[in-house]
């Protein structure tokens, strides 16, 4: 099977248009930041970091330090396809991201988009 071209694209390309997206539905970076600490356990240093590198988005996830068990809650459909049913594991870690990123800019509160309350810990989290 061919690789999706969305695996070799790197970090540093993908990011910006998250915190873009966010940015003009009035949500924040830190926000951003926070989505991807809750879902991959990586911490705010090790993120910055990792937009000084040519990490791809294969990459980025198969090396996530503690991604959240609490992501299997996220549901839905992105793109016109059912997370739920996405049988390839990476473009479903990327359609979850895909997903928390789209409540964000709808408005949806931080707590609901953690899929705890807030009151999971977040590995790696300065908060």
């Amino acid at each position: 099977m061919a690789q999706h071209r969305i695996y070799r694209m790197t970090w540093a390309e993908l990011y910006p248009n998250y915190v873009q997206k966010a940015e003009r539905k009035s949500r924040t970076k830190d926000e951003v930041d926070e989505i991807l600490r809750w879902l991959t356990g990586y911490s705010q240093e090790q993120l910055d970091q990792i937009l000084e590198t040519d990490t791809n988005l294969e990459q980025f996830f198969s090396q996530a330090p503690q991604p959240n068990k609490a992501r299997l809650q996220i549901k839905g459909v992105i793109c016109g396809v059912r997370i739920e049913e996405i049988e390839e594991d990476l473009m479903r870690e990327i359609r979850y991201l895909d997903k928390l990123i789209d409540e964000l800019a709808k408005g949806r509160p931080m707590a609901k988009i953690l899929r705890s309350g807030g009151m999971l810990s977040t590995p790696g989290s300065s908060t």
